[in-house]
Order: structure tokens, then C-alpha cells, then sequence
């Protein structure tokens, strides 16, 4: 969906739990609920957690319609 100099936001069909983005890198990776931005599991940089809410926030209808879409 977004990819950031060394991160990038996915949602996935098929997945589990509530609905929620992943923020994946080379090495970290963690899953926030789109509904209110809170970290699930895992974890990543600070500052890449920054960036990544930043732009999930302005986003946030087009990653639930996506996840609707795939896993409805």
C-alpha cells in the first residue's frame, strides 16, 4: 500500500484478529489496529512507527476498506 526508504504498510487476505496493517522492514515487523492506531504485536523503530502512523492516519478509510475487501 506504502513504502517508506526502508518500511512499507501491508494488509493481508486471509489474516486474522481485528482489522490491522502490518509495518514491515528487513529487520522488524508489527501490526497496528486501523480502528485506533494501537500496536498489536511485534515492533518497530520509533521513528519508523512515526512515519508510518503519520501517514495510516490520513489514510485510514483506504486501509479498512482494504482489509474489508480482503477478508470480508
Amino acid at each position: 500500500m506504502f513504502r517508506g526508504s526502508n518500511w512499507k504498510i501491508a494488509v493481508y487476505g486471509r489474516d486474522h484478529g481485528k482489522p490491522h496493517f502490518h509495518i514491515e522492514g528487513a529487520d522488524f515487523r508489527c501490526s497496528v489496529s486501523i480502528a485506533d492506531f494501537e500496536r498489536i504485536v511485534g515492533s518497530v523503530p520509533p521513528l519508523v512507527m512515526r512515519e508510518a502512523l503519520a501517514w495510516a492516519r490520513l489514510n485510514q478509510g483506504a486501509l479498512m476498506q482494504t482489509w474489508q475487501e480482503l477478508n470480508g
